[in-house]
């Protein structure tokens, strides 16, 4: 689909479509984010000054990274690898450090991938007196207290969100993810693993809650973050009942997307801000605010990123449900999902374990994880069980993929911790709860020094 194109329904249906893909071309992607931090201060730093996050980007390009710019400031990085694959560095408003890796053939390459800009980030930040820390909510600092970032789209986001929910500006300033990326091979392989991921999203959620604390205090969610997420823009998040439903296909995810309001589109260096209006206008031409202007397929593309649903459609799927954390658990969020999409008996097997739940218990698992971690309960199961079977399950299929490092070990170590938080139903949050109310003696700022990158 070209710019030049009409961006008509069936137009748009067959883009979605061209990220079919044969089995043995099959890639995954991880994407993560991170809070940086002043060592001193512990404050998050500003975009501009000799600590900056300017100066993070400027001193990785050391490293081979290229700038991107934007009205003079840079405000992303890329880098292709052996393969002539692109990861990137991008900024969040609020100044979190996202990588959004290459797409990669095993979860070997993508713990080296993640391992390999770890290091690069550490050595330009300790020359910077910065540190990076991996957090599902930002542990110590209020909204006014994070600078805010040089990116167009993101002052017309900052306007819109409190129109929409109450939380969709600490979504924006005081969250950070992880992120999986995954690929199918046709629009029923889509379905199925859509229906899937989308039903068992919560239960990644609770794996990976990380996120207790705000403001130096607990706040009474063992992940803060997938709260914020129910209460920022009820257009556009949210567990989509309508993939549940028969006939679910391509089609019925473009007419989704193309009732979401808009946010903006990009003419040139401007971002026009189209918040709140409709796209099915844009794209015949009929938008006030661009009188006979016609959406293209470059504003569709960026239209699709501004859908947050816990598991959103491009071109491949991605699972959108965890906090941020540590290393390893960056290499687990995709282990756990590849265990389960790339492999075809651990997908039926992923889909026995939530076929039955109803559609009305989706979005309330979703809610309750928030506050009860693996102690929530779906389906007269509570969710620590689900979880021992559903990494059980990623895990054979990782056996089954029998993909092998350099050592010949296969992929299935990765899963290791979520097989010790699935066993004991204890949390990554309920730990550093324990931890607050003992050894740390109250104090949040041991985060900073104790599980910083």
């Amino acid at each position: 689909m070209s710019d030049a194109a009409p961006l008509t329904r069936e137009a748009l249906v067959g883009a979605l479509s061209k990220g079919i893909k044969p089995k043995d071309q099959w890639r995954i992607g991880t994407e993560h984010e991170k809070f940086g931090f002043d060592k001193g201060s512990l404050r998050r730093p500003a975009y501009d000054g000799p600590s900056g996050i300017r100066a993070m980007l400027e001193g990785l390009q050391r490293f081979g990274w290229s700038p991107v710019e934007e009205a003079g400031h840079v405000i992303a990085l890329e880098r292709k690898n052996a393969e002539g694959f692109t990861a990137s560095i991008s900024l969040e408003p609020g100044g979190q450090f996202e990588l959004s890796g290459a797409p990669l053939k095993d979860i070997h390459d993508i713990c080296s991938e993640t391992g390999q800009h770890l290091v690069e980030v550490k050595m330009v930040a300790d020359e910077l007196g910065l540190g990076f820390l991996g957090s599902g909510f930002d542990p110590l600092w209020s909204r006014e207290d994070v600078p805010i970032m040089p990116k167009g789209r993101y002052d017309i986001m900052r306007a819109y969100m409190p129109k929409r929910g109450q939380l969709g500006l600490d979504m924006m300033l005081r969250t950070c993810t992880i992120q999986a990326n995954l690929d199918f091979d046709s629009e029923a392989d889509m379905v199925m693993k859509f229906r899937t991921s989308l039903a068992l999203q919560p239960v990644a959620t609770a794996l990976f809650a990380n996120s207790p604390f705000t403001e130096g205090r607990p706040n009474g969610f063992l992940t803060a973050r997938a709260n914020v997420w129910t209460d920022t823009d009820p257009d556009r998040t949210g567990m989509l009942d309508f993939v549940f439903a028969d006939g679910f296909g391509f089609e019925t995810y473009v007419d989704y997307a193309l009732d979401v309001p808009m946010y903006f589109a990009k003419r040139g260096e401007r971002y026009v801000d189209l918040s709140g209006q409709s796209f099915r206008a844009f794209a015949d031409g009929k938008l006030d605010a661009l009188p006979g202007d016609r959406a293209t397929a470059k504003d569709w593309a960026d239209h699709l990123t501004t859908l947050f649903p816990e598991v959103r459609l491009k071109q491949y799927l991605e699972m959108r449900g965890a906090d941020g954390g540590p290393w390893s658990r960056i290499c687990a969020l995709p282990a756990l999902w590849a265990g389960i999409f790339y492999d075809a008996p651990s997908l039926a097997a992923a889909w026995d374990l939530c076929k039955d739940w109803q559609i009305e218990d989706h979005e309330r698992l979703r809610r309750e994880v928030t506050r009860l971690g693996l102690r929530a309960e779906i389906g007269g199961r509570s969710l620590r069980d689900v979880a021992v079977d559903m990494v059980a399950i990623a895990r054979q299929g990782l056996k089954n993929r029998a993909r092998f490092s350099g050592g010949m070990v296969d992929e299935r170590g990765y899963l290791s911790e979520l097989e010790d938080t699935a066993d004991s139903g204890i949390t990554p949050a309920e730990r550093l709860l324990d931890l607050y109310h003992g050894p740390w003696g109250g104090d949040v700022r041991r985060l900073y020094s104790d599980y910083a990158y």
